[in-house]
This record gives C-alpha cells, sequence and structure tokens, in this order.
C-alpha cells in the first residue's frame, strides 16, 4: 500500500471516528474551551495523525542528526557525546564577591560562567557617575576597571572554561583580552561568548545615551572581526531572542525577529569585506523557554531548519559549520512569579526540559526567587541541580531529537516554520531589522498586550496570579540575597584609589589611540585592550570611542 493509500484511508477512518467516538462525548460534556492555542498556532488540533505531516519529506525537511537542515540537531550523537553546557547567571557586588559565587558553583558542577553585570557596567558607565547611583553592584558585579575583572576570575582556569559576557555592548570583551594576556593566557585557547547584540538591544532594552544604531553596528563589527581573526574559538555575537521573547513575542515572532537580526549582522560583516564561511561558524544565539512545552520543542528545531536555509540559500555559505544554529537557552524570566515561589522550580523544570528536548546546546535555569532579586546559593544550587537531573537521570538525553517524527512536534514544527518566513519577509519589506527596529518592536508589544488581556480575563490561567490563589498570610517566605549597603561607597571609593595611581601619560596617549583610530574607521579593539591595560574605565573607554565617532553624550 503507497503512503498517499495510506492517509486516505487515515482520513476516513477519522472520519468515522469523529462520528462515533467524538461527537457523542462532545454532545455530553463538551471540551475545556472552544479553541485551544498556543503563542503562534490558533487552533491546536485534538489530535495529530500522518494527515498533519502528509507532506513532510524525511530527508528534505528533517534528515538525521548532524544533516542539513539540522533539523534533528546539529551533532550526529546529540548529548550521547557530549551533553549541553550548564551555565547559570551569577553576580552581584563587586569583582571579588563574585568570584566567590562562580568558584561555588564551578564546584558543584557548573560547566560553563555566564558572569552577569550591573546596570551602569551594562550601560557602559562608571560607579562614580551620577547615573550609577543607587545601581552600582545591583543584580550583577560593578566592573570599572581592569582590577575588577581580574578579580572577577581570580584563580579561575580561563583556558579550561568557557565563559558568556552577558553585555549588550563589546566594551567589555576588550577587557576581558587583557586580563588574559596579562596573565600569559594565547588568545587562541580562550572559549566563550558576548552578546554583542546591538539590533536588539535598540527594540528590547531601551539603553539610554546611546550611539545611533549604525554607528553601533561598527564597533559591533570590531569585535567579530578581531575575534575571527585572533580568538578562533570564541563565540563574538549571540544574537538574542531572548529579550524579545520576554517583551511578549509569540514563539514565531521570537524565531522570525532573531533570524532576521542575524541577517543584517550577516549582511552587514560581507559588506565590511569578511569571507562568510570565516565568521559565520562562530555566531552564536540566544533564545528564551516558556512553559508550553511541545510549542517549545518545536521552536528549537523549527528555528535551526530556518537558520540553515537562510545561509545557504541567501548567503550562499559553503561550509555545513556556517548553516549551524547553535544557541545558549534561558528558561522564561517572565514566568517567575513572586506569588508561591517555589513553583517557579516546577516551571523551570518544565521549560529546561523542552529546552534539551529542543537541542539546546547551552541552557541557564533560573533560579525560584529570581522574581525578588539575585539568587541565594540554594536557589542557585536547585537550578543547577534541575539541569543535572534532567542529563543524568530522565534518560531524554540518550537518544537524539526523541520526539522527532511525532506527528504533533512536526506539525508545529513546520507551521512555526512557515510563519517565521512570513516574518523575515516582512522585515526585509521595511528595509531589514536596522530599518525596521521600531516596527519588531511595536510588533512584539502587541502581541504582549494581548496576552496581558488573556491573563486578566483568565482564558490563560497562570497558577497563583489568576487562579489557585493562597491568603497573604499563606504565601511561602524567602530568604533573599542582601547586597551591602554600604557596597557602592566601597566600590567608588576602590575605582578612585586605582584613578590616583595611574601613569597619566601612558592612560592619555592610550585613550587618545582609540579616537584617532575610530576616527579612521579602523579597528578599535587592539587600542581598547592597551587601555585598559594602562587602566583606563569603562567609562573613559567609551567616552574616546564616541569622540572618534563625534558623538557627545
Amino acid at each position: 500500500m503507497s503512503a498517499k493509500l495510506d492517509i486516505k484511508r487515515i482520513e476516513e477512518e477519522r472520519i468515522k471516528w469523529e462520528k462515533k467516538c467524538v461527537n457523542p462525548v462532545l454532545e455530553k460534556m463538551g471540551e475545556r474551551e472552544s479553541n485551544f492555542s498556543t503563542s503562534s498556532i490558533d487552533n491546536v488540533r485534538r489530535v495529530y495523525t500522518p494527515e498533519d505531516i502528509k507532506n513532510l519529506d524525511y530527508l528534505d525537511a528533517l534528515n538525521f542528526p548532524g544533516q542539513y537542515p539540522f533539523t534533528r540537531g546539529i551533532r550526529p550523537t546529540g548529548y550521547r557525546g557530549q551533553l549541553w553546557t550548564h551555565r547559570l547567571v551569577s553576580g552581584a557586588m563587586g569583582g571579588k564577591e563574585s568570584n566567590k559565587i562562580l568558584k561555588n558553583l564551578i564546584a558543584h558542577g557548573e560547566t560553563g560562567l555566564n558572569p552577569v553585570f550591573d546596570p551602569p557596567t551594562l550601560n557602559i558607565r562608571d560607579s562614580d557617575e551620577e547615573m550609577s547611583q543607587g545601581q552600582v553592584g545591583v543584580n550583577g558585579t560593578a566592573i570599572d576597571t581592569l582590577r575588577d575583572m581580574e578579580n572577577l576570575f581570580d584563580e579561575i582556569d580561563i583556558e579550561k572554561v568557557s565563559v558568556s559576557l552577558i553585555t549588550p555592548h563589546p566594551f567589555l570583551f576588550p577587557m576581558y583580552i587583557a586580563m588574559a594576556e596579562n596573565r600569559g593566557v594565547e588568545l587562541h585557547k580562550l572559549r566563550g561568548t558576548i552578546q554583542n547584540d546591538c539590533i536588539n538591544n535598540s527594540h528590547s532594552c531601551n539603553w539610554f545615551r546611546m550611539a545611533p544604531l549604525p554607528l553601533r553596528m561598527k564597533i559591533h563589527g570590531d569585535a567579530v572581526e578581531f575575534a575571527t581573526k585572533h580568538l578562533p574559538l570564541w563565540n563574538p555575537l549571540s544574537i538574542v531572542g531572548y529579550h524579545i521573547r520576554e517583551g511578549g513575542a509569540t514563539a514565531a515572532q521570537e524565531i522570525g525577529f532573531t533570524i532576521a537580526d542575524g541577517i543584517a549582522y550577516v549582511k552587514d560583516f560581507i559588506e565590511r569585506g569578511m569571507d562568510v564561511d570565516l565568521f559565520a561558524p562562530r555566531l552564536s544565539f540566544f533564545f528564551s523557554c516558556e512553559t508550553d512545552f511541545l510549542e517549545e520543542v518545536a521552536k528549537f528545531r523549527a528555528a535551526r531548519r530556518v537558520w540553515a536555509k537562510i545561509m545557504k540559500n541567501r548567503f550562499h555559505a559553503k561550509e555545513d559549520t556556517s548553516l549551524l544554529l547553535r544557541y545558549h537557552v534561558q528558561t522564561a524570566g517572565s514566568s517567575l512569579l513572586a506569588q508561591q515561589p517555589l513553583n517557579n522550580i516546577i516551571r523551570t523544570t518544565i521549560q529546561a526540559l523542552a529546552a534539551v528536548l529542543g537541542g539546546c546546546n547551552s541552557l541557564h535555569t533560573n533560579s525560584y526567587d529570581e522574581a525578588f532579586g539575585a539568587p541565594t546559593p540554594e536557589a542557585a544550587l536547585i537550578a543547577l541541580r534541575t539541569q543535572q537531573i534532567i542529563a543524568h537521570e530522565s534518560g531524554v538525553a540518550n537518544t537524539v531529537d526523541p520526539l522527532g517524527g511525532s506527528y504533533c512536534i512536526e506539525a508545529i514544527t513546520d507551521e512555526l516554520e512557515r510563519k517565521s518566513f512570513e516574518i523575515i519577509e516582512q522585515v526585509d519589506q521595511r528595509g531589514g531589522a536596522v530599518n525596521a527596529w521600531k516596527w519588531i518592536q511595536d510588533t512584539y508589544l502587541s502581541a504582549a498586550y494581548e496576552k496581558q488581556k488573556r491573563i486578566e480575563n483568565k482564558k490563560q490561567v497562570i497558577v497563583g496570579l489568576n487562579a489557585f490563589t493562597l491568603d497573604e498570610q499563606k504565601e511561602h517566605k524567602l530568604d533573599l540575597f542582601e547586597i551591602d549597603p554600604d557596597f557602592e561607597e566601597k566600590q567608588i571609593a576602590f575605582l578612585h584609589e586605582i584613578k590616583r595611581k595611574r601613569d597619566h601619560k601612558s592612560l592619555e596617549r592610550a585613550l587618545n589611540e582609540i579616537t584617532h583610530v575610530t576616527e579612521n574607521g579602523h579597528n578599535t579593539m587592539r587600542p581598547m585592550v592597551e587601555a585598559y591595560k594602562a587602566l583606563a574605565t569603562l567609562g573613559e573607554v567609551r567616552l574616546a570611542w564616541e569622540r572618534g565617532i563625534n558623538i557627545v553624550t
């Protein structure tokens, strides 16, 4: 019997089943909802059958793991050879305090480091600037000078551990390089990532007082170019979908808008004169994972397929490594609730399992107390143990893409791919992601508004928020992470002590060199490395660069 006749018979049998079995039940008790949906799919079917994937060509759409279009994963053996990297966002107060947090996580089995930085550092400001007041060391590490970076990684072997610098700009990257070179570490041995996604920052983060996006594209490209030449194991650009999703995007919008951002970068780097097959293998992505389990699994599979087709068909990349969508996942911070906070462990577990079954390469699991502030050591350890239980006890890491072939998963994967390409086409029609960033923002904020209405109308149940609530007296009380109330004063005193001891002639020469190379359009990374070695502050380096592009902030 041919596949076509099978489908016809299945259709006939389905119609009989609906008349004989389903309709009597519907007449008797109905269903919980008149329409079941996900963030991206309006009508989730009652049951999926071979009819829903009747046009699926296995070799063309799925193929084997490690084979184009990489729907089933980028490695032939999946997690059987190498587990995903276990990372947790970590850091608070200064370099010394955050160093203790990192070492504690390494001791408990963390396999990659995700230091996160305080708001002034993320905004390229020094701790002693007026706009930094009240934010120094809050929810991340304060980094003003090379001394802070040295303290952060003190006695941590950076040749053996992958380090992801969670910053939206490339200004900390040369400081990390300066630290490595002062230690005598060869740059080609460094492994890690910087987010460095300025398009995302424009529509998702609202960073204040930044240079216009086209000017920022140049310095972000400097980091990619420098890493391509000198740090072959480093990912100098992580294209961020996480913030888009946290801003309210649907799963399809998360794929479409993120890959549209990726297209803009690849186009820019090619126009800069770079060979696509030299830089593309080191591009990486960063996605969110929410609690709608099946949609999230399908989302990652669809995203790999979309990126592979874009790189092959639009940019004519020749190497398979240029087609791979490698990505880090963070479980959804926006899903964490202050109400009944221990339920956040369950949400995070479901999200982490979806990320793993979707084939993530690196995973951060949120701590249950992150709805309140920086995680306590106990909460961070539970988040790490969640990954370890999935990896070593659940059995899901023993087979590559174990949900592949599910009628439901394959149908949703196809649907998300189709919707993602439609979104990318809409961005293209508006001149690409650099020109369309405001439209992108408006579009997913509209989706956020619709989601909020569903929650407020109780059409979307959120346990503990709009259903199954507890009296305030019965809510679980947490011991929260506390920041030293005198930390800001101490950090500023530390910064001023360093400023007093600097060789000011060497410092001025190094900062002027940044301005000079910026004015002449040359790569700024090496001059920044040398300026940090002269103990220039993060804010001083930013100002030297802004003088070069004739911007006053």
